[in-house]
Protein backbone atom coordinates (compact mmCIF):
# COMPACT_ATOMS: atom_id res chain seq x y z
CA UNK A 1 0.00 0.00 0.00
CA UNK A 2 2.28 2.63 -1.30
CA UNK A 3 2.07 6.02 -2.84
CA UNK A 4 1.63 9.74 -2.23
CA UNK A 5 -1.68 11.21 -1.07
CA UNK A 6 -3.44 12.86 -3.95
CA UNK A 7 -1.61 10.84 -6.58
CA UNK A 8 -3.33 10.67 -9.94
CA UNK A 9 -1.19 8.80 -12.40
CA UNK A 10 -2.37 8.22 -15.93
CA UNK A 11 -0.49 5.48 -17.72
CA UNK A 12 -1.06 6.28 -21.36
CA UNK A 13 2.02 4.74 -22.87
CA UNK A 14 1.68 2.97 -26.14
CA UNK A 15 -1.18 2.93 -28.59
CA UNK A 16 -4.63 1.70 -27.64
CA UNK A 17 -7.83 1.74 -29.64
CA UNK A 18 -10.05 3.53 -27.17
CA UNK A 19 -13.57 4.88 -27.88
CA UNK A 20 -13.60 8.67 -28.09
CA UNK A 21 -14.83 10.29 -24.93
CA UNK A 22 -15.48 7.31 -22.67
CA UNK A 23 -12.15 7.03 -20.88
CA UNK A 24 -11.50 10.77 -21.10
CA UNK A 25 -14.83 11.53 -19.45
CA UNK A 26 -14.13 8.98 -16.77
CA UNK A 27 -10.70 10.47 -16.14
CA UNK A 28 -12.16 13.96 -15.77
CA UNK A 29 -14.93 12.68 -13.53
CA UNK A 30 -12.40 10.99 -11.26
CA UNK A 31 -10.70 14.35 -10.72
CA UNK A 32 -13.80 16.13 -9.50
CA UNK A 33 -13.11 15.14 -5.92
CA UNK A 34 -15.27 12.99 -3.71
CA UNK A 35 -18.84 12.51 -4.91
CA UNK A 36 -21.78 12.94 -2.57
CA UNK A 37 -22.61 10.27 -0.08
CA UNK A 38 -23.39 6.94 -1.66
CA UNK A 39 -27.08 6.31 -1.04
CA UNK A 40 -28.46 2.79 -0.60
CA UNK A 41 -29.66 1.50 -3.95
CA UNK A 42 -33.14 -0.04 -4.07
CA UNK A 43 -32.97 -3.53 -5.52
CA UNK A 44 -35.30 -2.31 -8.27
CA UNK A 45 -32.44 -0.19 -9.66
CA UNK A 46 -30.48 -3.29 -10.62
CA UNK A 47 -31.17 -6.83 -11.75
CA UNK A 48 -29.54 -9.77 -10.00
CA UNK A 49 -28.28 -12.41 -12.40
CA UNK A 50 -26.17 -15.55 -12.29
CA UNK A 51 -23.69 -17.01 -14.73
CA UNK A 52 -22.16 -20.53 -14.69
CA UNK A 53 -18.39 -20.15 -14.33
CA UNK A 54 -15.80 -22.88 -14.50
CA UNK A 55 -14.26 -23.55 -11.12
CA UNK A 56 -10.84 -23.92 -12.76
CA UNK A 57 -10.12 -21.82 -15.85
CA UNK A 58 -6.53 -22.99 -16.21
CA UNK A 59 -6.73 -26.76 -15.94
CA UNK A 60 -8.61 -29.38 -17.91
CA UNK A 61 -9.09 -32.11 -15.32
CA UNK A 62 -11.67 -30.12 -13.32
CA UNK A 63 -14.82 -29.35 -15.34
CA UNK A 64 -17.22 -28.35 -12.56
CA UNK A 65 -19.00 -24.99 -12.55
CA UNK A 66 -20.52 -22.62 -9.99
CA UNK A 67 -23.02 -19.78 -10.17
CA UNK A 68 -21.36 -16.38 -10.16
CA UNK A 69 -23.67 -13.58 -9.07
CA UNK A 70 -23.61 -10.23 -10.84
CA UNK A 71 -25.79 -7.12 -10.81
CA UNK A 72 -26.87 -5.12 -13.88
CA UNK A 73 -28.20 -1.54 -13.93
CA UNK A 74 -29.14 -0.31 -17.40
CA UNK A 75 -31.34 2.74 -16.76
CA UNK A 76 -28.91 5.02 -18.64
CA UNK A 77 -27.65 2.45 -21.12
CA UNK A 78 -27.74 3.53 -24.78
CA UNK A 79 -27.14 0.77 -27.28
CA UNK A 80 -25.86 3.05 -30.03
CA UNK A 81 -23.04 4.82 -28.18
CA UNK A 82 -23.06 3.64 -24.58
CA UNK A 83 -20.25 2.16 -22.54
CA UNK A 84 -20.08 -0.52 -19.87
CA UNK A 85 -18.66 0.25 -16.43
CA UNK A 86 -17.58 -3.03 -14.88
CA UNK A 87 -17.02 -3.22 -11.13
CA UNK A 88 -14.36 -5.78 -10.30
CA UNK A 89 -15.79 -7.23 -7.12
CA UNK A 90 -13.50 -7.68 -4.15
CA UNK A 91 -13.59 -9.48 -0.82
CA UNK A 92 -17.25 -9.25 0.14
CA UNK A 93 -20.92 -9.39 -0.76
CA UNK A 94 -21.41 -7.64 -4.11
CA UNK A 95 -24.72 -6.03 -3.12
CA UNK A 96 -22.92 -4.29 -0.24
CA UNK A 97 -20.29 -2.86 -2.60
CA UNK A 98 -22.98 -1.88 -5.09
CA UNK A 99 -24.97 -0.03 -2.44
CA UNK A 100 -21.88 1.82 -1.21
CA UNK A 101 -20.42 2.78 -4.58
CA UNK A 102 -21.40 6.32 -5.47
CA UNK A 103 -19.04 7.17 -8.34
CA UNK A 104 -20.28 4.66 -10.92
CA UNK A 105 -23.89 5.69 -10.34
CA UNK A 106 -22.90 9.37 -10.52
CA UNK A 107 -21.31 9.08 -13.99
CA UNK A 108 -23.61 6.45 -15.54
CA UNK A 109 -25.91 8.98 -17.22
CA UNK A 110 -23.05 11.10 -18.53
CA UNK A 111 -21.42 8.06 -20.14
CA UNK A 112 -24.70 6.44 -21.28
CA UNK A 113 -23.37 3.52 -19.34
CA UNK A 114 -24.59 0.14 -18.28
CA UNK A 115 -23.30 -0.76 -14.82
CA UNK A 116 -22.22 -4.29 -14.00
CA UNK A 117 -21.14 -5.34 -10.52
CA UNK A 118 -19.45 -8.74 -10.60
CA UNK A 119 -19.08 -10.75 -7.41
CA UNK A 120 -15.65 -12.20 -6.64
CA UNK A 121 -15.57 -15.98 -6.39
CA UNK A 122 -15.75 -17.36 -2.83
CA UNK A 123 -17.53 -14.24 -1.54
CA UNK A 124 -21.19 -13.44 -1.05
CA UNK A 125 -23.29 -16.00 -2.93
CA UNK A 126 -20.60 -16.94 -5.47
CA UNK A 127 -19.33 -20.05 -3.68
CA UNK A 128 -17.70 -22.65 -5.98
CA UNK A 129 -18.40 -25.55 -3.62
CA UNK A 130 -21.40 -24.22 -1.74
CA UNK A 131 -21.14 -24.59 2.02
CA UNK A 132 -18.00 -26.72 1.55
CA UNK A 133 -16.08 -23.88 -0.13
CA UNK A 134 -14.18 -23.02 3.06
CA UNK A 135 -13.95 -26.53 4.46
CA UNK A 136 -10.25 -27.08 3.63
CA UNK A 137 -7.39 -25.93 1.40
CA UNK A 138 -8.41 -28.37 -1.33
CA UNK A 139 -11.72 -26.60 -1.78
CA UNK A 140 -10.08 -23.17 -1.38
CA UNK A 141 -7.44 -23.93 -4.00
CA UNK A 142 -9.29 -21.93 -6.66
CA UNK A 143 -9.48 -18.71 -4.64
CA UNK A 144 -6.91 -16.63 -6.53
CA UNK A 145 -6.82 -13.27 -8.26
CA UNK A 146 -6.00 -15.00 -11.54
CA UNK A 147 -9.11 -17.17 -11.40
CA UNK A 148 -11.19 -14.12 -10.46
CA UNK A 149 -9.89 -12.11 -13.42
CA UNK A 150 -10.69 -15.01 -15.73
CA UNK A 151 -14.22 -15.03 -14.29
CA UNK A 152 -14.57 -11.34 -15.14
CA UNK A 153 -13.30 -11.81 -18.69
CA UNK A 154 -15.65 -14.71 -19.41
CA UNK A 155 -18.58 -12.86 -17.82
CA UNK A 156 -18.00 -9.80 -20.03
CA UNK A 157 -17.90 -12.04 -23.07
CA UNK A 158 -21.26 -13.50 -22.00
CA UNK A 159 -22.76 -10.04 -21.45
CA UNK A 160 -21.65 -8.83 -24.86
CA UNK A 161 -23.08 -11.89 -26.56
CA UNK A 162 -26.44 -11.83 -24.80
CA UNK A 163 -27.38 -8.15 -24.31
CA UNK A 164 -28.50 -6.45 -27.55
CA UNK A 165 -26.19 -3.59 -28.52
CA UNK A 166 -23.44 -4.55 -26.08
CA UNK A 167 -21.19 -6.45 -28.47
CA UNK A 168 -19.08 -3.47 -29.49
CA UNK A 169 -19.53 -1.37 -26.36
CA UNK A 170 -16.27 -0.33 -24.67
CA UNK A 171 -15.78 -1.77 -21.18
CA UNK A 172 -13.99 0.11 -18.41
CA UNK A 173 -13.01 -1.73 -15.23
CA UNK A 174 -13.51 0.08 -11.91
CA UNK A 175 -12.57 -0.97 -8.40
CA UNK A 176 -11.17 0.20 -5.09
CA UNK A 177 -8.57 -1.23 -2.69
CA UNK A 178 -8.21 -4.94 -3.60
CA UNK A 179 -10.86 -4.36 -6.25
CA UNK A 180 -8.71 -1.51 -7.59
CA UNK A 181 -5.77 -3.87 -7.83
CA UNK A 182 -7.98 -6.26 -9.77
CA UNK A 183 -9.10 -3.46 -12.11
CA UNK A 184 -5.51 -2.51 -12.90
CA UNK A 185 -4.43 -6.13 -13.31
CA UNK A 186 -7.51 -6.82 -15.45
CA UNK A 187 -6.44 -4.13 -17.92
CA UNK A 188 -2.87 -5.46 -17.85
CA UNK A 189 -3.82 -9.10 -18.44
CA UNK A 190 -6.92 -8.67 -20.61
CA UNK A 191 -6.41 -5.50 -22.69
CA UNK A 192 -8.63 -6.95 -25.40
CA UNK A 193 -11.54 -7.17 -22.94
CA UNK A 194 -11.36 -3.78 -21.17
CA UNK A 195 -10.20 -0.59 -22.85
CA UNK A 196 -9.19 1.03 -19.59
CA UNK A 197 -9.35 0.86 -15.81
CA UNK A 198 -9.93 3.18 -12.87
CA UNK A 199 -8.01 1.73 -9.93
CA UNK A 200 -8.80 3.65 -6.74
CA UNK A 201 -6.54 3.27 -3.70
CA UNK A 202 -4.97 0.19 -5.28
CA UNK A 203 -1.85 -0.99 -3.36
CA UNK A 204 -0.26 -2.88 -6.26
CA UNK A 205 3.26 -2.32 -4.89
CA UNK A 206 2.70 -3.57 -1.32
CA UNK A 207 4.61 -6.79 -2.05
CA UNK A 208 8.09 -8.09 -1.25
CA UNK A 209 10.45 -5.12 -0.89
CA UNK A 210 8.85 -2.89 -3.54
CA UNK A 211 8.13 -0.36 -0.77
CA UNK A 212 9.26 -0.16 2.88
CA UNK A 213 7.07 -2.34 5.09
CA UNK A 214 6.25 0.64 7.33
CA UNK A 215 4.76 2.81 4.56
CA UNK A 216 1.12 1.98 5.17
CA UNK A 217 1.10 2.59 8.93
CA UNK A 218 3.07 5.80 8.48
CA UNK A 219 0.37 7.10 6.13
CA UNK A 220 -2.36 6.09 8.58
CA UNK A 221 -0.52 8.00 11.30
CA UNK A 222 -0.28 11.10 9.13
CA UNK A 223 -4.06 11.10 8.74
CA UNK A 224 -4.39 11.41 12.52
CA UNK A 225 -1.60 13.98 12.77
CA UNK A 226 -3.38 16.19 10.26
CA UNK A 227 -6.76 15.79 11.96
CA UNK A 228 -5.98 17.00 15.46
CA UNK A 229 -3.14 18.34 17.57
CA UNK A 230 -1.50 15.61 19.68
CA UNK A 231 -3.98 13.05 18.38
CA UNK A 232 -1.44 10.54 17.10
CA UNK A 233 0.75 11.12 20.17
CA UNK A 234 -2.19 10.19 22.42
CA UNK A 235 -2.68 6.94 20.54
CA UNK A 236 1.05 6.19 20.69
CA UNK A 237 1.07 6.69 24.47
CA UNK A 238 -2.04 4.55 24.94
CA UNK A 239 -0.15 1.30 24.26
CA UNK A 240 2.11 1.75 27.26
CA UNK A 241 -0.89 2.72 29.38
CA UNK A 242 -2.68 -0.50 28.43
CA UNK A 243 0.45 -2.55 29.15
CA UNK A 244 0.83 -1.06 32.62
CA UNK A 245 -2.81 -1.37 33.62
CA UNK A 246 -3.25 -4.89 32.19
CA UNK A 247 -0.38 -6.21 34.33
CA UNK A 248 -2.81 -6.94 37.18
CA UNK A 249 -6.17 -8.69 37.43
CA UNK A 250 -7.67 -5.51 38.85
CA UNK A 251 -6.33 -3.60 35.88
CA UNK A 252 -7.86 -6.06 33.42
CA UNK A 253 -11.20 -5.64 35.17
CA UNK A 254 -10.86 -1.86 34.93
CA UNK A 255 -10.04 -1.99 31.20
CA UNK A 256 -13.06 -4.23 30.54
CA UNK A 257 -15.30 -1.72 32.26
CA UNK A 258 -13.68 1.41 30.83
CA UNK A 259 -14.01 0.14 27.24
CA UNK A 260 -17.52 -1.29 27.83
CA UNK A 261 -16.38 -4.64 26.47
CA UNK A 262 -18.93 -7.37 25.80
CA UNK A 263 -16.43 -10.01 26.97
CA UNK A 264 -14.21 -9.08 29.95
CA UNK A 265 -10.44 -9.32 29.69
CA UNK A 266 -9.00 -12.14 31.77
CA UNK A 267 -5.35 -12.37 30.73
CA UNK A 268 -2.46 -10.51 29.14
CA UNK A 269 -3.32 -12.35 25.92
CA UNK A 270 -6.77 -10.79 26.06
CA UNK A 271 -5.10 -7.40 26.52
CA UNK A 272 -3.04 -8.09 23.38
CA UNK A 273 -6.30 -8.79 21.53
CA UNK A 274 -7.64 -5.46 22.79
CA UNK A 275 -4.59 -3.65 21.41
CA UNK A 276 -4.88 -5.42 18.05
CA UNK A 277 -8.55 -4.45 17.91
CA UNK A 278 -7.70 -0.82 18.64
CA UNK A 279 -4.98 -0.83 15.97
CA UNK A 280 -7.42 -2.16 13.41
CA UNK A 281 -9.94 0.49 14.46
CA UNK A 282 -7.47 3.31 13.75
CA UNK A 283 -6.64 1.76 10.36
CA UNK A 284 -10.31 1.37 9.46
CA UNK A 285 -11.01 4.98 10.39
CA UNK A 286 -8.24 6.10 8.05
CA UNK A 287 -9.75 4.05 5.23
CA UNK A 288 -13.21 5.59 5.63
CA UNK A 289 -12.24 9.17 6.46
CA UNK A 290 -14.83 10.59 4.08
CA UNK A 291 -15.92 14.26 4.08
CA UNK A 292 -19.57 13.15 4.31
CA UNK A 293 -21.60 10.81 6.49
CA UNK A 294 -21.23 7.19 5.44
CA UNK A 295 -21.84 3.68 6.70
CA UNK A 296 -19.46 1.65 4.57
CA UNK A 297 -17.74 -0.17 7.46
CA UNK A 298 -19.71 1.45 10.29
CA UNK A 299 -22.19 4.36 10.50
CA UNK A 300 -19.90 7.38 10.80
CA UNK A 301 -20.03 11.17 10.72
CA UNK A 302 -18.31 13.32 8.12
CA UNK A 303 -14.55 13.56 8.67
CA UNK A 304 -14.64 10.87 11.39
CA UNK A 305 -10.96 11.17 12.32
CA UNK A 306 -11.46 14.85 13.17
CA UNK A 307 -14.35 13.84 15.44
CA UNK A 308 -12.24 11.09 17.03
CA UNK A 309 -9.29 13.42 17.60
CA UNK A 310 -11.43 15.81 19.67
CA UNK A 311 -11.07 13.25 22.47
CA UNK A 312 -7.32 12.79 22.01
CA UNK A 313 -5.80 16.20 22.68
CA UNK A 314 -3.62 15.48 25.72
CA UNK A 315 -1.14 12.59 25.43
CA UNK A 316 0.39 13.34 28.87
CA UNK A 317 -2.67 12.47 30.91
CA UNK A 318 -2.43 9.76 33.59
CA UNK A 319 -2.98 6.28 32.19
CA UNK A 320 -6.61 5.84 33.17
CA UNK A 321 -7.70 9.29 32.04
CA UNK A 322 -5.89 8.81 28.73
CA UNK A 323 -7.58 5.45 28.13
CA UNK A 324 -10.99 6.83 29.03
CA UNK A 325 -10.45 9.33 26.23
CA UNK A 326 -9.36 6.53 23.91
CA UNK A 327 -12.65 4.77 24.67
CA UNK A 328 -14.58 7.93 23.76
CA UNK A 329 -12.64 8.03 20.50
CA UNK A 330 -13.26 4.41 19.47
CA UNK A 331 -16.87 4.75 20.56
CA UNK A 332 -17.31 7.18 17.65
CA UNK A 333 -16.42 4.34 15.29
CA UNK A 334 -18.35 1.52 16.97
CA UNK A 335 -21.29 3.35 18.46
CA UNK A 336 -21.94 6.59 16.60
CA UNK A 337 -25.59 5.61 16.31
CA UNK A 338 -25.77 5.02 20.09
CA UNK A 339 -27.33 1.58 19.60
CA UNK A 340 -24.47 -0.56 20.95
CA UNK A 341 -24.71 -1.62 24.59
CA UNK A 342 -21.15 -2.96 24.61
CA UNK A 343 -18.14 -3.18 22.29
CA UNK A 344 -17.05 -6.48 20.76
CA UNK A 345 -13.30 -6.88 20.23
CA UNK A 346 -13.89 -9.75 17.79
CA UNK A 347 -15.53 -7.46 15.25
CA UNK A 348 -14.11 -4.31 13.70
CA UNK A 349 -16.04 -4.02 10.42
CA UNK A 350 -19.26 -5.02 8.71
CA UNK A 351 -20.04 -8.71 8.37
CA UNK A 352 -20.47 -8.12 4.62
CA UNK A 353 -16.71 -8.38 4.27
CA UNK A 354 -15.44 -11.92 3.67
CA UNK A 355 -12.58 -11.82 6.15
CA UNK A 356 -12.03 -15.58 6.20
CA UNK A 357 -11.52 -15.64 2.44
CA UNK A 358 -9.19 -12.66 2.59
CA UNK A 359 -7.09 -14.31 5.30
CA UNK A 360 -6.68 -17.31 3.01
CA UNK A 361 -5.65 -15.07 0.10
CA UNK A 362 -3.14 -13.31 2.35
CA UNK A 363 -1.71 -16.72 3.24
CA UNK A 364 -1.22 -17.73 -0.39
CA UNK A 365 -0.53 -15.00 -2.96
CA UNK A 366 -1.61 -11.66 -1.42
CA UNK A 367 1.42 -11.47 0.87
CA UNK A 368 1.77 -7.82 1.88
CA UNK A 369 4.67 -7.14 4.29
CA UNK A 370 3.77 -4.55 6.94
CA UNK A 371 5.60 -3.35 10.02
CA UNK A 372 5.57 -0.59 12.62
CA UNK A 373 8.31 1.07 14.68
CA UNK A 374 6.55 3.49 17.06
CA UNK A 375 8.74 6.31 15.73
CA UNK A 376 7.49 7.02 12.24
CA UNK A 377 4.01 5.83 13.22
CA UNK A 378 1.68 5.79 16.24
CA UNK A 379 1.66 2.01 16.71
CA UNK A 380 3.55 -0.42 18.91
CA UNK A 381 6.75 -1.65 17.25
CA UNK A 382 6.15 -4.81 15.26
CA UNK A 383 8.61 -6.30 12.81
CA UNK A 384 7.65 -8.13 9.64
CA UNK A 385 8.59 -11.77 10.19
CA UNK A 386 7.82 -13.88 7.16
CA UNK A 387 8.78 -17.13 8.88
CA UNK A 388 6.31 -16.58 11.73
CA UNK A 389 3.65 -15.51 9.22
CA UNK A 390 4.24 -18.61 7.12
CA UNK A 391 3.94 -20.86 10.17
CA UNK A 392 0.65 -19.23 11.14
CA UNK A 393 -0.68 -19.76 7.62
CA UNK A 394 0.32 -23.39 7.64
CA UNK A 395 -1.33 -23.88 11.02
CA UNK A 396 -4.56 -22.31 9.76
CA UNK A 397 -4.79 -23.60 6.20
CA UNK A 398 -1.99 -26.12 5.62
CA UNK A 399 -0.60 -23.82 2.91
CA UNK A 400 2.60 -21.79 2.54
CA UNK A 401 2.54 -18.19 1.24
CA UNK A 402 4.38 -17.30 -1.96
CA UNK A 403 5.63 -13.71 -1.46
CA UNK A 404 7.17 -13.40 -4.94
CA UNK A 405 4.19 -14.60 -6.93
CA UNK A 406 2.20 -11.37 -7.34
CA UNK A 407 5.20 -9.29 -8.52
CA UNK A 408 6.13 -12.14 -10.88
CA UNK A 409 2.72 -12.51 -12.46
CA UNK A 410 1.71 -8.82 -12.60
CA UNK A 411 5.08 -7.13 -13.07
CA UNK A 412 5.70 -5.31 -9.79
CA UNK A 413 6.86 -1.78 -10.62
CA UNK A 414 7.62 -2.70 -14.22
CA UNK A 415 4.26 -1.61 -15.64
CA UNK A 416 5.32 1.06 -18.14
CA UNK A 417 4.21 -1.04 -21.11
CA UNK A 418 0.58 -0.89 -19.99
CA UNK A 419 -1.84 1.88 -20.89
CA UNK A 420 -5.16 3.51 -20.01
CA UNK A 421 -5.01 2.81 -16.29
CA UNK A 422 -6.01 5.64 -13.95
CA UNK A 423 -4.52 5.17 -10.51
CA UNK A 424 -6.67 7.43 -8.38
CA UNK A 425 -5.54 8.18 -4.84
CA UNK A 426 -7.49 10.65 -2.75
CA UNK A 427 -5.69 12.76 -0.17
CA UNK A 428 -8.63 11.96 2.11
CA UNK A 429 -7.81 8.26 2.50
CA UNK A 430 -4.88 6.29 3.74
CA UNK A 431 -4.68 3.39 1.30
CA UNK A 432 -1.82 4.32 -1.02
CA UNK A 433 -0.98 3.17 -4.52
Amino acid sequence: MLGLPGLLLMLSLGSVCCPPGALTALRLASRRGPPGRAQPRPAALYQTRYFPQKIDHFGFDQDLTFQQRYLVADQHWRKDNGSILFYTGNEGDITWFCNNTGFMWDVAEELNAMLIFAEHRYYGESLPFGNKSYSDSKHLNYLTSEQALADFAILIQHVKETIPGALNAPVIAIGGSYGGMLSAWFRMKYPHVVVGALAASAPIWQFEDLVPCGTFYSIVTNDFKKSGQCCSESILNSWGAINRISSTDEGLKWLSSAFHLCSPLKSKQDAAVLKAWLSETWVNLAMVNYPYKADFLQPLPAWPIQVVCKFLKNPKLPDKLLLQNVFQAVNVYYNYSGAASCLNTSQSATRNLGLTGWYYQACTEMVMPMCTDGVNDMFEPRKWNFHVFSEECFKLWKVRPRPSWIPSVYGGKNISSHSNIIFRQSALKSIPI
